[in-house]
């Protein structure tokens, strides 16, 4: 199992945890329901940020992945240029 499955059951169950103890508290509705809302946009939040960090993770991967492949095809290209000579 991967570490991204791990850490995506681990935030669903906290997500879970949370939202179910905000419902059984024994606060007025209105309270409640502003909690909820609170911790849905802390959470929404929260994945944004890991997204983008993700999202930026990938773009640097893709970047030196592209670099690599440019090095290659002029090395490849210099030698057949030489062999040509």
């Amino acid at each position: 199992m991967s570490s991204g499955k791990v850490l995506l059951g681990v935030l669903a169950g906290v997500a879970a945890g949370a939202f179910l103890g905000i419902l059984f508290a024994p606060d007025k509705g209105l309270n409640t329901r502003k909690k909820i809302v609170k911790k849905g946009e802390d959470y929404a939040d929260a994945l944004k940020d890991k997204f983008d960090e993700f999202v930026d993770n990938i773009s640097v991967k893709v970047d030196e992945v592209k670099e690599e492949v440019s090095d290659f095809t002029n090395k490849a290209k210099t030698k057949v240029s030489e062999a040509k000579k």
